[in-house]
């Protein structure tokens, strides 16, 4: 029999070793797969066996293919009743495509046609199309002209050993994890020797690790495959298979003298973690924790083994400085607790274990699906102090970075003193090798890395921003913890809207006698436009015995400022549940009634395009620059439609009422011909406080009022 065997990218070299191993004959690997020769018992073994694949594809026929008749005719000349049981289910995978072939539900239809024409002359009855668990799955691919028919021995691809069924996000598959472990060198350290992952996540690496240790067959695990309906299949040879494979667990259970440990700060994914270890049987080899990578220490009694972690490696832009940071104290960890320790990091982004100064002495390229990833192996030599008595010495231009903190803070000391400012920005890119906003609020503080440009290299930024936060924290006197690094970038879409982290971390700030809920860690924004506070004290001294209306109101503080004012009513319109309910929050911390100022989540848009009653004395409107939500009918583009929301917003405005415009997109220009029938005044200078003087183009503000 002739198989193709298939697998993840990168790993073919290993699973042609494995087919080896396993009696196969005639192999050769090609791109995400192995062919291989041998009898029946061949694939057997390897659906049980192999820790590698993930289908054992039992070719058929292979032949020239244009068309759909071509195909078609090509899978006629298979006879199916060797193959399927008239009334049993079938499915087809169908991968690839021709000229003519170009769809690949259209090929699996040509298919299924041919497979049931065939049947039902032949037994006037015809099997019946099932996706989950069918009799049969059948295989086609369709490449450079040439089609190959396969029957799919596995069913469920074989990296499901049917352990894992709770997993965290985005888990490392099986079969990778294997080969992440085989390529560090696990199969060979394995007698006895020490196995601990630091950031475990559901525990794929650990109990993967164990498995090979006690030489448990992943698909026993397993209780269906592909061919357990076949009509070729041999239930005997099968079941003396199982029987050994059985048999050796046994004595691999009772030989192991593995000692495991798994960490992970995330309490909930740890137990999935246990969970998984306990379906596959190896639970009382793995000894899993809650905690924090800061807390790593090698287990005391323990000798040197095999560290191998899959940490975090920024899958969304942004997170890359602030994983460096995990990455330089992971590094400082294994120097400091971990020498002549063995250690395996697995990732997509390479570039973050340079922060490690470890010197990878091997290191291997596959994929984790669609990514390309690396395995960096490193052997610890080195032996230091704990990170937390580690000293980092300022560069000169970090010394600049701190001096000219230090000047802005003094110039801006007498106006804070005398308007009661407790959040505004400190600094703002002043220096070009230090491109970030430091932002106070009170006694905590945010900084802001602009994303650097890719020819930037991303250690040397992070060492910069490494200096950065040092210095913030000897300037402002603040631990580490008082300090949140952010990195700014281009938003699209609803990145605003996204949680960025689980951290649920707000407290409270106040300007000029507004109480105003922050959050400076779960969100890319902090819930305070800092720049608009004089646009937002403008608000509190127009808004006495006034209707206010406040769209696109993000957390509500301009109405909070105009109830503190005096207003009669607010109405604050965003279509975010999120900062509706932080709008909520905010105006009840601030007493406001419910009744008077109220507060409505819908697109800003259909809000104002239905006709309304409503007037209103003063209008603030600071729409983003650009959103493309799901949750709006059309995308937003602040320069493109700007008159619109002008014009709309003008229709509520009482005769004699202020409408406030803003945004901060840098390049906008108002289209003052097209709003001619309105008086419009820039008011942008007299918008921008000591701490944005800098940065004149942060935003732009317009008072518009009916002539």
């Amino acid at each position: 029999m002739r198989f193709f065997v298939t697998c993840p990218k990168g790993i073919e070299q290993l699973l042609e070793q494995e087919l080896s191993a396993l009696g196969a004959e005639t192999v050769k690997q090609t791109v995400a797969g192995v062919y291989a020769e041998g009898e029946l018992e061949l694939a057997y073994r390897i659906c049980l066996w192999s820790r590698l694949a993930n289908r054992v594809l039992l070719q058929l026929v292979e032949s020239e293919v244009e068309t759909a008749d071509q195909l078609y005719s090509l899978v006629q000349t298979v006879d199916w009743l060797e193959h399927l049981r008239a009334l049993g289910t079938f499915c087809v995978d169908f991968s690839g495509k021709s000229r003519s072939i170009n769809n690949t539900h259209f090929g699996a239809l040509k298919v299924k046609d041919a497979v049931v024409d065939q049947m039902r002359a032949a037994t006037g009855k015809r099997p019946t199309v099932e996706r989950t668990r069918p009799d049969l799955r059948i295989n086609v691919h369709l490449a450079k002209g040439k089609a190959s028919v396969a029957l799919d021995l596995s069913g469920e691809s074989l990296h499901r050993r049917g352990y894992r069924q709770q997993a965290g996000a985005a888990p490392m598959k099986e079969n990778l994890a294997a080969a992440v472990l085989i390529r560090a060198g696990w199969p060979e350290m394995a007698a006895g020797t020490p196995l601990l992952d630091p950031m475990c996540g559901s525990g794929t690496l650990l109990v993967e690790g164990l498995l090979m240790a006690t030489d448990t067959a992943p698909g026993l695990l397993r209780n269906q495959f592909g061919f357990s309906f076949w009509p070729g299949h041999q239930s005997a040879l099968w079941q003396q298979l199982v029987d050994e494979a059985k048999q050796r667990r046994t004595a691999g259970l009772e030989r192991c003298t593995i000692q495991a440990f798994g960490f992970d700060a995330d309490d909930k994914v740890l137990n999935k973690a246990k969970h998984n270890a306990r379906q596959a049987g190896v639970d009382r080899f793995i000894s899993f924790r809650q905690q924090e990578l800061a807390g790593l220490k090698q287990p005391q009694g323990i000798e040197p083994g095999l560290v191998i972690t899959n940490p975090p490696y920024g899958e969304r832009l942004g997170e890359e400085s602030e994983l460096m940071f995990l990455y330089r104290l992971f590094g400082q960890l294994l120097r400091a607790h971990f020498m002549n320790w063995r250690v395996g990091v697995f990732t997509g982004n390479p570039e973050l274990c340079k922060v490690m100064k470890l010197r990878a002495d091997k290191q291997y390229r596959m994929f984790n699906g669609s990514i390309p990833s690396q395995l960096l192996m490193f052997q610890v030599h080195e032996r230091e102090e704990p990170a937390a008595t580690e000293t980092h010495k300022l560069s000169d231009q970090a010394q600049m970075f701190e001096n000219r903190l230090r000047k802005n803070l003094k110039q801006m000391a007498r106006w804070r003193k005398k308007e009661g400012i407790s959040c505004f920005r400190a600094y703002d890119a002043d220096i070009p090798e230090y491109s970030v906003a430091v932002d106070c609020y009170d006694s905590m503080v945010m900084v802001q890395e602009y994303a650097p440009p890719a020819s930037v290299d991303k250690v040397k930024a992070f060492e910069r921003v490494q200096d950065v936060m040092k210095v913030v924290q000897q300037v402002f006197e603040l631990t580490p913890d008082q300090v949140v690094l952010k990195q700014r970038k281009r938003q699209s879409g609803t990145d605003q809207y996204n949680r960025h982290d689980e951290i649920g971390h707000f407290f409270t700030v106040e300007e000029h006698g507004c109480r105003l809920r922050v959050n400076l860690h779960d969100y890319l924004d902090s819930g305070l436009f800092l720049d608009h506070r004089p646009v937002r004290r403008l608000i509190q001294q127009q808004a006495k015995d006034k209707d206010m209306l406040n769209l696109f109101c993000y957390t509500a503080s301009a109405s909070v400022h105009a109830l503190v004012g005096g207003a009669k009513s607010t109405t604050s319109v965003d279509m975010s549940s999120t900062y509706v309910e932080w709008a909520r929050q905010n105006l009840a911390l601030n007493g406001a009634d419910p009744a008077k100022h109220l507060l409505v989540q819908e697109d800003c848009f259909k809000w104002l395009s239905r006709p309304r009653k409503e007037r209103f004395d003063l209008i603030f409107m600071d729409p983003p620059t650009f959103s493309n939500s799901k949750r709006m009918q059309d995308v937003l583009d602040v320069q493109r439609d700007h008159v619109r929301l002008i014009k709309d917003a003008m229709e509520l405005l009482r005769p004699d009422g202020l409408l406030i415009f803003s945004n901060n997109y840098r390049r906008f220009s108002l289209d003052y011909e097209a709003l001619e029938a309105f008086a419009i005044r820039d008011i942008t200078p007299a918008t921008l406080d000591p701490d944005f003087k800098r940065n004149s183009r942060i935003h732009c503000v317009f008072e518009i009022r009916h002539k």
